[in-house]
């Protein structure tokens, strides 16, 4: 395998399926996994997934991908993406290039939803693509990495 991608859901997204089909769709959480695991496959790359519902598990986890060198960041904090600077100090924090991903358009949402304190912090956000956002989050990361050598 080539380079190793971390990528982190926030809040809520282990009820992907269950809540909210409408505007979350009808695909669970397992089914994202599937597509991630044979996505990044398909580019060379290893993927591992994280899912927290919790604010410090998932600045932990990003932490930790840090001392582990880990090549790129894939990342949807949930409702987190609105109001978590902690997410933002930690997603600056860490060398490697990030992607902020949105299942939906967040500036077509409620009022709260519209803002993104983390995405600053990262080098693109992809939205309102559903989970396929995460497939162009690994074609973003390679463009990047391509850039760089």
């Amino acid at each position: 395998m080539g380079r190793k991608i971390l990528v982190v859901n926030g809040p809520n997204l282990n009820f992907l399926g269950k809540r909210n089909p409408l505007i979350y769709g009808y695909d669970s959480y397992e089914d994202l996994l599937k597509l991630i695991a044979e996505q990044a496959e398909s580019r060379g790359l290893e993927a591992e997934c994280f899912q927290s519902n919790y604010e410090g598990a998932i600045i932990d986890r990003l932490q930790q991908a840090a001392e582990e060198k880990i090549d790129g960041v894939i990342i949807n904090p949930g409702a987190l993406t609105h109001y978590s600077y902690a997410i933002y100090d930690c997603l600056l924090d860490i060398p490697m290039p990030k992607i902020e991903v949105h299942l939906t358009d967040i500036y077509n949402r409620e009022a709260f939803r519209r803002n993104s304190v983390t995405s600053p912090a990262c080098n693109a956000m992809i939205m309102r693509l559903g989970m396929d956002g995460y497939i162009a989050a690994m074609d973003k990361l390679i463009e990047i990495w391509g850039e760089e050598e």
